[in-house]
């Protein structure tokens, strides 16, 4: 080699070396060390690598290839979420995870946002080859890997790799991806917590929706009944932006999921306009601006129909609509409030609140905001207040109202105190109602009592109440010589049926095992009972072993044929096994003899297979 090739040789060495120092290839992306990371959550948005695909065509292999993999965008900010605004595009994101440690680490990725229409995670498998899961708003709630109001994936980040994972998301509302990555005890502490927090609000919106429609069926006030609806669509409203609708509601809706937000929204301005109609009572206050406004609730209940058509036509250019509306309302209550009308000062307070908390949605979805707890949540916070205000409201308009009949009623009164009829006429009207409350009193002391011997979830009686009938009866068995049976029920594989199907199943499936155990169980002198958890027992006077073993076959057999299903029973379905005993009272015997007899019965029932009644010897 001559002198003049290696020089030739050197350049082509530097060259290469320059291009390596400023082409941005796919090593210069940040990397997440997990093994090391202590932090938990971690955002996720600084290591990130996204990349948009306005065709819409392009597949996992296709942005794995070179050329589209080096023009992934890596310089993300540090924070909560990336916004895309109201894009049509679809969007990749590539996370590259690290793990040196010398075992498999398990994590939860999250996408706190419920509103994306499609998401497709795509996670590296010890092949090499990649798995595909797709989920999204506008699928059943059962396609998501994990039950939750957000899309959650566990993954698994064998030891010693790097593995690069893919999400692929689309939506027919603003994009927004708040990616966190969470340790798995971690993240179920933060769930817990998080739907005990949904709980709370949707428990306060429940008791005042409750609350009020007492006072609509108390007080024929219609207002009552628009503040129902109110309170009700912006719960929907809420729910649907947060996932819950879609987790609880409509799990298997697909087009409703998407379009259900943005119905709740029109019915929002529904029924807060007409609510503002009644409380103001602008048709006499102002009746040029209250036809303007009927106009307005006309316009937002035809964009009903406009959402059925087309979703992302009427989604973009409603938001002119909402935001007259909004102008609309506010400038009708400061007009109210300027002719000093009392029930405008919290009008206006509370809509100034709600309009305040949907500026900050707005902001948070165009990008404009930052994405946290606070900006998330704004509306949800916003509505707890407007509501709570507007509750006040209608506290002060009944008081209002209240006080301006009863001065009424001293002006009556005053005017007619020289007739002794009508001063005789109340105190008889007076004793009637003393008479009345008293006998009230008597009957909710009755009831009262009556619920004091009864198991709230199933309506039988409870062990309180068994206990004292089960004494009276061995006296009385005792003085007359005459047998009692016993016999102790025990749903089979109750706590395998509770973990499978939930808690509110099992509830159910108690109150059908009482109801069938009752109708069985159903002769004068028998007493039905629950004993406690999935126990129940029945007391038997002057009944016979056979004839009480004849009896608990009976409710097997019934409860049998009712085929309750129970997938992780042997059986197939809810089944009992039950233990009878029967005793001739005596001085020899006690009590606590029957009740061991009956349980010992019963555990040989269960050792015998289940499902079955067995007589204690």
């Amino acid at each position: 080699m001559n002198l003049n090739d290696r020089y030739r040789c050197l350049i082509l060495l530097i060259l290469f070396g320059l291009q390596l120092l400023v082409t941005p290839i796919f090593a210069a992306e940040k990397i997440l060390e997990i093994s090391q990371t202590k932090q938990t959550p971690i955002s996720l948005t600084e290591y990130l690598a996204v990349f948009e695909d306005p065709s819409l065509t392009l597949t996992q292999t296709d942005v794995q290839k070179a050329d589209i993999a080096a023009r992934f965008k890596t310089d993300f900010p540090a924070a909560e979420a990336i916004s895309f605004d109201y894009s049509r595009s679809a969007y990749w994101l590539r996370l590259t995870l690290h793990n040196t440690s010398d075992h498999p680490l398990e994590r939860m990725l999250e996408i706190g946002y419920p509103l994306l229409s499609n998401v497709q995670f795509y996670q590296p498998m010890a092949s090499g080859a990649y798995q595909s899961i797709t989920t999204g708003l506008a699928l059943p709630f059962a396609t998501r890997p994990y039950p939750n109001r957000y899309f959650v994936f566990p993954i698994t980040v064998l030891a010693h790799t790097e593995q690069a994972y893919y999400l692929r998301i689309q939506a027919t509302d603003a994009i927004i991806v708040p990616a966190r990555l969470w340790e798995t005890q971690a993240f179920h502490r933060y769930e817990r917590n998080d739907y005990l927090a949904q709980a709370w609000y949707f428990g306060m919106v429940t008791a005042m929706i409750l609350f009020n429609l007492l006072l609509f069926i108390a007080l024929r006030d219609v207002i009552y009944f628009l503040y129902i609806g109110f309170v009700s669509c912006m719960a929907l409203a809420i729910a649907s932006q947060n996932g819950l609708s879609k987790e609880f509601l409509w799990p298997n809706a697909m087009l409703w999921s998407d379009i259900s937000q943005f119905i709740c929204d029109s019915l929002i301005f529904v029924t807060w306009l007409l609510f503002m109609r009644r409380m103001l009572n602008t048709q006499t206050v102002i009746p040029k601006l209250d036809r303007f406004l009927k106009v307005m609730v006309g316009i937002n209940l035809f964009t009903l129909v406009g959402f059925a058509v087309s979703l992302q036509t009427f989604a973009e250019s409603v938001v002119l609509l909402y935001l007259t509306s909004i102008i609309f309302v506010l400038g009708i209550g400061l007009f109210c409030t300027f002719k000093r009308q009392r029930s405008a000062y919290f009008f206006v307070i509370a809509s100034t609140v709600l309009c305040f908390a949907a500026v900050i949605t707005a902001l948070n979805n165009l990008g404009f905001l930052p994405t946290n707890f606070l900006t998330v949540n704004a509306l949800q916070f916003g509505s707890t207040l407007e509501m709570l205000l507007l509750a006040f409201a209608l506290a002060d308009r009944f008081n209002e109202i209240r006080r301006q009949k009863e001065i009424a009623q001293n002006q009556v009164l005053a005017a007619q105190q020289h007739l002794v009829e009508n001063l005789q006429s109340s105190e008889r009207i007076l004793e009637t109602r003393v008479a009345e409350r008293t006998a009230e009193l008597h009957t909710l002391n009755r009831k009262l009592e009556a619920l004091s011997m009864t198991d709230g979830l199933t309506g039988i009686a409870n062990r309180r109440h068994f206990d004292d009938v089960l004494a009276r009866e061995w006296d009385r068995a005792l003085r007359l010589n005459q047998p009692l049976a016993l016999a102790i029920l025990d749903v089979d594989w109750f706590k395998k049926y509770n973990d499978h199907y939930g808690h509110q199943e099992g509830d159910d499936c108690l109150r059908s095992v009482a109801a069938i155990l009752a109708t069985n169980v159903c002769r004068t002198g028998d007493l039905v009972a629950r004993y406690g958890g999935e126990e129940f027992v029945f007391i038997a006077p002057a009944t016979d072993g056979d004839n009480a073993l004849t009896m608990a076959k009976k409710v097997c057999e019934t409860l049998q044929a009712l085929t309750l299903p129970h997938e992780m029973s042997e059986f197939g379905c809810v089944t009992f096994s039950i233990g009878v005993a029967a005793i001739i009272p005596s001085k020899e015997n006690t009590l606590d003899s029957l009740v061991k007899a009956a349980d010992d019965a019963l555990y040989r029932a269960k050792a015998q297979g289940r499902n079955r009644a067995v007589l204690a010897t």
